[in-house]
């Protein structure tokens, strides 16, 4: 059996290792030190904004995010459905009720205009969000001008979550500097990476310091343990805040690792769709960079022989190859199927036609082959079965 090729994995080199060995040199073992506090200014400094905490996961940035906004139970959040569901998890964990919005069919992010159409029957019966979760699925950005100019309109803060877009901008401006607040993922499957580890963004820097206390477990300042609030052990270790200081310093080469990747698939594809197949991949319009965390296609049945994604995926996992369906939208979740929705039927389709391709920064020319070699023989079979059923 072939090595198992991975959908994304760490790509980690000498840089982490100098970082997490000075840790152990100096014992910073901990949950504060140099670490930590270098890699949140050097986070700060990419990305444009005032402060940064560094915290141990997206999902935990999402949650202080959310109790800093003041989300109580019964308030509605609007959240993307297009998403993993961590996007909306801890909206739930606050007694708050998401209320779901479907994609557009450019960046595959949230529709502008039912966000407005969402936040006009909202003003209507006098019950807007407290905030709106917009995500950048795989690691394109949305069409974040459009959506904070209508989130303005009503007063309605934008939470930003950037789980999967370090390095992505508009223009010259980076995800993760459009919201009022936004998150970072530095999960092991992520463009880069702290082990397990996130980051929560902000230029009001009064809010991130109330995160730091949440995620300290709250304590009080006094000669003992106190508390007047509940709290969370939500805070990143120094020696994994030094793989992240090595992963930032390489982050360039690792989006344009990633970026090739896209376009070595993009070409491969191009030579079936002109023979009259149809692969479509995801858009990065005009004034958008995306790191193109993972590279992904969609297969229309109908245009491609009967093809399905399911089909391919099934065929590159006895090949030994990782792929994966596009996020099952969250209004068709079990665990979300009650709450409100504002669909157009755009997430249903990228769910149903959808397939990420292994993308990670490492991989090499024979992974490449074995992939394309394994596509060129699935295409095959079908030509040939299609030839015989004619």
């Amino acid at each position: 059996m072939n090595n198992r090729i991975c959908l994304s994995t760490p790509h980690i080199g000498s840089k982490e290792k100098f970082f997490v060995g000075k840790a152990f040199a100096n014992n910073w073992i901990a949950p504060v030190g140099p670490n930590i506090e270098s890699f949140e200014k050097k986070l700060a400094k990419l990305i444009g904004v005032s402060h940064v905490a560094a915290l141990s996961s997206g999902t935990a940035a999402l949650h202080l995010a959310l109790i800093v906004l003041n989300v109580k139970p019964k308030d509605t959040v609007f959240c993307q459905s297009f998403t993993f569901t961590a996007s909306a998890n801890p909206i739930v964990y606050l007694g708050a009720e998401p209320v779901f919005i479907d994609s557009e069919a450019d960046t595959w992010n949230m529709d502008p205009d039912l966000l407005k159409i969402a936040l006009e029957e909202a003003n209507q019966k006098n019950k807007l969000p407290k905030a709106i979760i917009i995500v950048h699925s795989f690691g394109m950005p949305a069409k974040m001008i459009q959506l904070r100019m209508i989130a303005s309109e009503y007063g309605v803060p934008i939470l930003e979550d950037a789980a999967e877009a370090v390095g992505s901008r508009i223009e010259d401006t980076h995800c993760g500097n459009f919201g009022e607040f936004s998150v970072f993922s530095f999960n092991g499957n992520k463009i880069i990476t702290t082990s397990s580890g996130g980051a929560l963004l902000s230029n009001n820097g009064i809010c991130i310091q109330k995160a730091r206390f949440l995620a300290t477990q709250a304590k009080d300042i006094a000669p003992y343990y106190q508390h007047t609030n509940i709290g969370y052990n939500y805070s990143l270790s120094n020696v994994l805040a030094g793989i992240g200081l090595g992963q930032l310093a390489v982050l360039n080469d690792r989006i344009a690792a990633r970026r090739a990747n896209f376009e070595r698939y993009q070409a491969y594809f191009n030579k079936y769709n002109s023979m009259g197949y149809s692969f479509q991949m995801q858009n990065e319009p005009e004034g958008f960079f995306s790191n193109r965390w993972l590279t992904c296609i969609l297969i229309e049945p109908n245009n491609n022989l009967g093809l399905t994604s399911d089909i391919i995926r099934i065929a590159f996992e006895k090949e030994n190859i990782e792929t994966r369906p596009l996020w099952k939208p969250l209004h068709q979740q079990p665990i979300f199927e009650s709450y409100a929705r504002y669909t157009n039927g755009v997430s249903e389709r990228l769910f149903t036609q959808g397939l990420c391709l292994p993308s990670g920064s490492n991989l090499t020319d024979l992974d490449f082959d074995r992939i394309t070699n394994c596509f060129d023989a699935i295409l095959e079979k079908y030509a040939q079965c299609c030839t015989i059923a004619i």
